[in-house]
This record gives structure tokens, sequence and C-alpha cells, in this order.
């Protein structure tokens, strides 16, 4: 009897553990990351070099356009909060155009709901146990949909990054000889790649409503949550309310998102040993236990037979995927 109380008391400890483990590693990025968002933010806005000693004559009007631009970085910083709280997760809706797909919320749930329904028709066919077509069929309804949406949603993403250093430096040259801003954006709604070309003829028929020009690039943030975008936003938000050189400020820009980009594929590169030691680890497990289905199918058919064969199968598909989870944070590196 002792015996089995340690037994269960060891079990009941290693299953508070798994879980707060799980936990940590499925919100330490999260929670990290709006860490050291606000402390660059912090950092840039309490950073004032003092005026020189030479330029007494220039030092009130450099201070009080440092003062401006310390006020538009507070305001973008109060706005980007709110919207950072919404791009972690935003609605489904808004999800459906961050992946550049044209469907209404109605028509992905009819597509889900489809989808769902033939999971179970054919998990059915293949005379499944009804707690695994109950399964399949919550699976296909609510995880293939909406893996589709945020796959092609990272996928968007991706090549916006990938094409916005090169509409920057098409809006740079363009304000150097003497374009307005604006005839800059539409050269971009218009002759850039997608999905830049898509954003930014929102931006341009945003302006055509009689929106200001800082707060249409803004809304780019809302459909591209990345930093990327938000830096593009912030640099117009300085320029209109605070004023400086355009061009210089945007050719900075253009060069640190091409060196983020550079910087980027080095980190994958370094770290595509782990990632390769980390899938090969967590294939093992799948791929033994299918071998030795192979070739002694009685051996382990206990494991779903049993219900302490399926005790052990479901603590230990627990524990396989929090170790998951801890490898994918380990080898994943954020700029």
């Amino acid at each position: 009897m002792f015996g089995l109380n340690v037994t269960i008391l060891a079990l009941m400890g290693l299953v508070m553990l798994s879980v707060g483990a799980l936990i940590y590693g499925l919100f330490y990025t999260r929670i990290s990351a709006s860490a050291r968002a606000e402390k660059r933010v912090g950092k840039v806005v309490s950073q004032a070099p003092s005026p020189s000693v030479e330029v007494r004559s220039k030092g009130e009007a450099m201070a009080a356009r440092r003062k401006s631009v310390q006020a538009t970085l507070k305001d973008i910083e109060v706005k980007q909060k709110h919207q950072a709280s919404k791009s972690k997760n935003p609605p489904m809706s808004l999800r459906l155009q961050q992946a550049g797909l044209k469907i209404s919320l109605a028509q992905f749930v009819v597509i889900s709901a489809v989808v769902g329904l033939l999971a179970v028709l054919i998990a059915f066919v293949l005379r499944a146990p009804l707690l695994a077509i109950v399964g399949v069929g919550f699976v296909g309804a609510f995880g293939l949909p909406r893996f589709a949406v945020n796959y092609l949603r990272s996928k968007r993403q991706k090549k916006f990054i990938a094409e916005l250093p090169n509409a920057v430096e098409v809006i740079v040259r363009g304000v150097k000889a003497g374009l307005p801003l604006n005839d800059c954006l539409r050269m971009i709604a218009v002759d850039a790649n997608e999905p830049v070309r898509s954003e930014f003829r929102n931006v341009v028929d945003t302006m055509a409503l009689g929106i200001p020009i800082d707060e249409a690039v803004g809304k780019i943030y809302e459909r591209m949550p990345l930093s990327e975008a938000n830096f593009f936003a912030i640099v117009i938000a300085i320029q209109a309310k605070a004023g400086g050189n355009l061009s210089e400020a945007l050719g900075n820009l253009a060069r640190v998102l091409r060196e983020r980009k550079k910087m980027k594929a080095k980190i994958q590169a370094m770290s595509m040993e782990a990632k390769a030691s980390a899938g090969i680890i967590g294939s093992l497990p799948p791929i033994v236990m299918l071998l030795v289905y192979i070739s002694s199918p009685d051996y382990i058919r206990i494991l779903w037979t049993e219900p302490a064969g399926q005790v052990v199968l479901g603590c230990s598909a627990l524990w396989m995927f929090m170790g998951v989870m801890v490898m994918r944070n380990m080898i994943n590196f954020e700029i």
C-alpha cells in the first residue's frame, strides 16, 4: 500500500511539473518579447543628447524639436501597446485579411464545418473508435483551417518583409528627386510586388478619404503586425509631426531593414544544426513506436487496449509535447 501511495504521489508530482513547464514554455517568449520592447522604447524616449556649447544659438530649436519627438514617441508607444495587445491574438476576420484571403468570416465557418464533416466521414469509414472520431472531427473543424490560415498569414508576412526595403528605397529616390511623398506612395501601390502593393494601395485609398498620412501609414501595422512595418510607420509619423529630413530617415530605415534581414538569415543558418537535432529527437519516439508495431504488434498494442497503457501513452504524449515546446523556445531566436 505504501508503494502504491509513493507511485501516485510521484505521478502527481511529475504531472504538476509537466504542466508548469508547459505553461512556462508557451508564455515565456511572449512575456520576454514584451519586456524587451518596453525596454527599447524606454531607452529611445529617455535618451536626450545635450546641446553643444558651440551651437547655443540652436539649442532652443533643438530642445523644442527633441521634446516634440519625445512627445510623438510617447504617443506612438501608447498606440502601439494597444495595437500589440490585439496583434498577438487577432480575431479570425483580421487573420483572414492578414493572410490575403478574400473570404468572409461566415464563409470560413462554412469551410471549417465542411472540413470537419469530411474528417468525421473518413474516420467513420476507417472504423475508428467513437472517441477518435470526435477528436478527428474537432481537429478537422477547428485545427486544420486555422493552421492553413496561420500558414498563409506567416508566408505573406515573410514576403512583405522581403519586399519592404525595396519599396522604402524607391520612396527615398523619389523624395530626393523632388516628388511629394503621396506620389511616391502611389508609385509603390502600382509598381511594387505583392503583398506590399496591396498594403500601400490601402494606404493610398485611406488617404483619399481625408485620413492624415501618418494615421494611414500606421494602419499597415494593424494588417501586418511586424516590427518592420512598425518602424516605417514611426518614421512617417515623426516626420509628419516633428519635421526633418525624410529621405535621410527613410534611407537609414532601408539600411536597418536590410541588416535585420541579413541577421535573420545568419541566425537561421547558425541554428539549423540545433533545429535538425530537435527534429531528430522529437521524431524518434513515434518512429520507434511505429517500427515496434510493424515488427511486434502484440507487444505494443497494450498501450491503447489497456487502461494503464492509455494513461502511460497520454502522459508520454504530454511530456513529449512539453519537450518539443522547450526545444522550440531554445532554438527560436527573434530580433
